[in-house]
């Protein structure tokens, strides 16, 4: 499962990848600067003006390194990727549960429940950590509504509610997610949420955050044989990762909200970091970008007791053990699926 944690992002434009024999050597200005043996990457990610060479895109495809194109600014471009593989009695019974309304509206509860428990333990958090913050009661009324949304989910329900205070949920939590920002407030703050593009510095780390997560997300459905497109909460849309978008529900809260607060508070981001284009669109620059991957990449090292397998194991297994766990509910191994509930 390790293999899962391996992503190479490169994010320095005109850099050249090709192979040698079965590794994977970066080139940058004709200088070698990174060799990595193709059997321990799961993916790589290539920001901006990166070319690879037809032989080491063949030799990913063989080895299912899935390769992904995106722009300077995190904006998914292409993905190449080799022949899919997986259970095909699995996907079949995805696409049967996807198409029962009843079967979708109890998978998109639990991830729904997941959700809006791990906004409401960021904010239990932030007040515990900080018992003197400013604005500490709408913290608290916020968890406080958070925790009753939760309670009208403990019944069956349809998926246009379930929708509806999924959307309830994310208002409430964004309405104070400013609080949350402990210092550089002038640089950093958060009106409401926002993309296509991101119009604040704020937006612009959740935006990029997001996109990361997600190609992890989808890179551990395909691995598990799932297929990514289907979704339960997400419905299907052409060109839309509808189950990657359902499975990173889960997680927004968890790794990528309270990465952007910590790499604010802690002052490892800066303003200065920061473009602001002439259509008010706000780009990072290349070594905030690079260090947010490598903060990124870095919490995915961490460990945590996995709540339903009371295991150790690495946050950025997260992704993978979940699709496993959708995998075996989906087979019938399980009675309902376990979402990740932080505690």
């Amino acid at each position: 499962m390790k293999r899962l944690l391996n992503t190479l992002y490169i994010t320095t434009q005109g850099s050249y990848l090709h192979k040698e024999g079965e590794t994977v050597v970066v080139e940058q200005d004709n200088e070698v600067k990174l060799r990595l043996p193709v059997h321990t990457l799961q993916g790589i990610v290539c920001f901006g003006q990166v070319s690879i060479s037809p032989p080491l895109m063949e030799l990913c495809t063989q080895r299912q390194v899935k390769i992904s194109y995106l722009s300077r600014n995190g904006k998914f471009m292409a993905r190449i990727e080799g022949p899919v593989f997986g259970n095909v009695l699995l996907r079949r019974e995805q696409y049967r549960r996807a198409d029962n309304v009843y079967l979708s509206s109890e998978i998109a509860r639990s991830v729904v429940i997941a959700k809006i428990n791990n906004c409401r333990v960021v904010l239990q958090r932030v007040v515990r950590e900080h018992p003197e913050i400013s604005g500490k009661k709408d913290l608290i009324n916020s968890t406080n509504h958070l925790s009753e949304l939760l309670r009208s989910l403990e019944t069956a329900i349809t998926l246009e509610i379930i929708r509806g205070i999924e959307g309830e949920a994310a208002r409430n939590y964004f309405r104070v997610f400013n609080l949350l920002i402990l210092t550089q407030k002038e640089d950093f703050f958060f009106k409401e949420r926002n993309r296509r593009p991101p119009l604040d510095n704020v937006n612009a780390l959740l935006s990029f955050l997001y996109t990361l997560l997600a190609h992890d997300v989808r890179s551990a459905l395909e691995t598990t044989g799932l297929d990514p497109a289907v979704g339960f909460l997400h419905r299907d849309r052409p060109g839309r990762a509808g189950l990657a978008l359902d499975i990173m529900e889960e997680f927004r809260p968890y790794l990528a909200d309270r990465l952007v607060l910590s790499l604010i508070n802690l002052r490892q981001v800066k303003g200065s970091g920061f473009i602001k284009t002439e259509t008010g669109a706000v780009l990072m620059d290349d070594e905030t970008r690079k260090q947010v991957i490598v903060a990124y990449q870095e919490r995915k090292q961490e460990q945590i007791t996995h709540p339903f397998l009371n295991t150790k194991v690495s946050i950025g297994l997260l992704p993978y053990i979940q699709a496993l766990l959708l995998s075996r509910y989906l087979r019938g191994d399980i009675d309902g699926y376990p979402p990740f509930l932080w505690r």
